[in-house]
């Protein structure tokens, strides 16, 4: 088949490589317009025009979808598929309406739940047991379309966001070339989402960073490993501001009220929660500092414990 593909970030250019390992050809491909990235702030190529440019296709970067000039060039490329992930655009159903065969998406969550931005990170912050990742056609509503196919899997108790995003690449770009397959093949079969179940996300913020000492223990380690690797949880203790980067569970009790320091040593930092219960810091970065083990931090920066 000949397929147009669109995508931005490393989730897209997976599913990219993978694509151009098959015997389809990926005839063209379009991505985000370059923008300043890193330190220095220096205009770069996002990692699917990298990839691109790598292998010889050509790249196209619309500011706009709206003046039609977009969808007459994706027409003279007459795809009979459009692939989208991870684009990082709504597009209008005139343009996704072009390919012969339609145009689909690689999504990070199992449809219809986590509709919307940072679907990975939100299956994260809110403690699922589970996730996985969703090709579907697309549609005029956003991650609204019907399935093709999905895959699930389970999500570690400690696993970060960035953890879960590189095994949901992995998973998703080989879903979706097997969907792919599938659709040259005539073999799919559309199964329409269920509008009751859906759910959405919204894009992280660093408002999100400051740990809630009242919430449990198991909703601070959620939220600790959602926001890494961004925008990071933070917390205040003992007057030293930290990001945070690891907790662990105790079977300890406490009358103190949240926030409190409950102990301080080697391994870590305790702190009271809600609901009577303890958390224990295992790894954070001090203002100006690098990451590092929270007993190693205390070395040098002794914290004392709240009465």
């Amino acid at each position: 088949m000949n397929i147009v593909f669109m995508g931005t970030p490393d989730f897209a250019e997976a599913s990219l490589r993978a694509l151009l390992d098959t015997s389809h050809t990926v005839t063209a491909v379009f991505t985000q317009p370059d923008r300043p990235r890193g330190r220095g702030m220096k205009e770069s190529f996002s990692p699917v025009k990298t990839l691109a440019v790598e292998r010889g296709l050509p790249v196209f970067q619309p500011e706009t979808f709206k003046d039609g000039a977009a969808t007459e060039r994706l027409r003279s490329l007459a795809p009979d598929l459009l692939v989208v992930v991870a684009y990082g655009r709504i597009l209008p159903l005139s343009f996704l309406d072009v390919a012969r065969q339609g145009s689909i998406n690689l999504h990070g969550s199992l449809l219809p739940r986590y509709r919307g931005a940072a679907p990975i990170q939100w299956a994260v912050l809110n403690g699922d047991k589970t996730t996985g990742v969703s090709v579907q056609f697309m549609a005029a509503a956003m991650d609204a379309g019907d399935v093709i196919a999905s895959r699930e899997t389970e999500i570690g108790e400690f696993e970060t966001s960035g953890q879960l995003f590189d095994r949901l690449m992995v998973m998703g770009a080989e879903l979706l070339v097997e969907t792919v397959d599938r659709i040259a093949a005539g073999d799919v079969k559309r199964i329409p989402q269920d509008e009751t179940q859906a759910t959405f996300t919204r894009m992280l913020d660093k408002s999100m960073c400051p740990i809630d000492w009242t919430r449990s223990p198991r909703e601070i380690v959620k939220h600790i490993c959602g926001l890494d690797p961004w925008p990071v949880a933070t917390a205040e203790l003992g007057g030293t501001s930290f990001r945070v980067f690891g907790a662990e569970y105790t079977d300890n009790a406490t009358a103190l009220a949240p926030g409190k320091i409950v102990s301080a040593g080697k391994a870590g930092i305790e702190v009271a929660c809600g609901g009577g219960r303890t958390l224990r810091i295992t790894e954070v970065q001090p203002a100006g500092k690098k990451r590092m083990s929270a007993g190693a931090f205390l070395l040098g920066h002794p914290l004392k414990a709240d009465e």
